[in-house]
């Protein structure tokens, strides 16, 4: 992207999001940006999830604005969208995977992946069924595609929840620790999959905190009591780099990580 205008898909302003009187966001404003793997880090309790579920329409702010504009829609506030238009972009133009698979117990793999893509409406029968082979073979599920969640591993799983994820196509996939449940030859494995995804073209919003995981993005934002107190730019993961291992983690270190 260097020497090029980013194309702006979100953009907040003064984002505030009250649990009980206790404000979570501060007051944020961020601008995200397509083709990028953006990185929320930050201590627990520092409001990371809470950013991305607001930003995904997941969660409803308090106060603010947050504007978005996708491949599929025209401009959209979705500080006051209606649930009607919610459920749209989070079927349509939103991916989402989290450390729980939230897969359908009684559906295959290969069932779950696609029924996904017949839930967004906007393609073929025939077009979910290529996209759902490329996918099952992208992420090397095809011994388990036929098995049932409970009779995978939880790697298997959550590389099938990532298909899922991405099978209509999403202008955005948001994740939230997708790798906090896996050992660390899987947590690997996904973390290639989003890398591949992201140089695909994939613009990827990750909440992680996993300096491993942090690694793969091209910009690190990070939040400390519902602020926004630092954004570091790696440029993107090209394989293991002590260099940008170092500056990351000098950098985390400027906020007592």
């Amino acid at each position: 992207m260097k020497g090029k205008m980013k194309e702006i898909i979100f953009q907040g302003t003064d984002m505030i999001k009250t649990f009980e009187e206790t404000k979570v966001l501060q007051g944020i404003s961020l601008e995200l940006y397509k083709d990028d793997f953006t990185v929320i880090m930050g201590p627990s309790g520092s409001g990371k999830s809470t950013l991305l579920y607001a930003v995904s329409g997941m969660d409803r702010l308090s106060e603010g604005q947050l504007f978005y504009r996708g491949k599929r829609s025209e401009m959209t506030d979705i500080a006051h969208a209606t649930e009607k238009e919610l459920t749209y972009l989070r079927a349509a133009e939103f991916g989402f995977v989290f450390q729980s698979t939230h897969l359908i117990s009684s559906l295959t793999l290969e069932e779950n992946i696609r029924m996904a893509g017949l839930i967004c409406g906007s393609m073929s029968e025939k077009e979910i069924r290529r996209k759902t082979d490329v996918l099952i073979h992208q992420m090397r599920l095809e011994k388990a595609k036929d098995r049932l969640p409970a009779q995978v591993s939880g790697g298997e799983a959550q590389r099938a929840a990532v298909a899922r994820a991405v099978v209509a196509e999403p202008e955005i996939l948001f994740a939230d620790e997708p790798t906090g449940a896996l050992n660390k030859a899987n947590t690997e494995e996904v973390l290639n999959l989003l890398t591949t995804l992201y140089a695909e073209g994939q613009s990827i919003l990750l909440v992680t905190h996993d300096r491993e995981a942090a690694l793969r993005g091209n910009r690190i934002l990070y939040l400390e009591d519902g602020f926004i107190v630092g954004e570091l730019e790696l440029g993107s993961y090209l394989g293991k780099d002590r260099e940008r291992e170092w500056k990351l983690a000098s950098w985390l270190e400027g906020f007592r990580w």
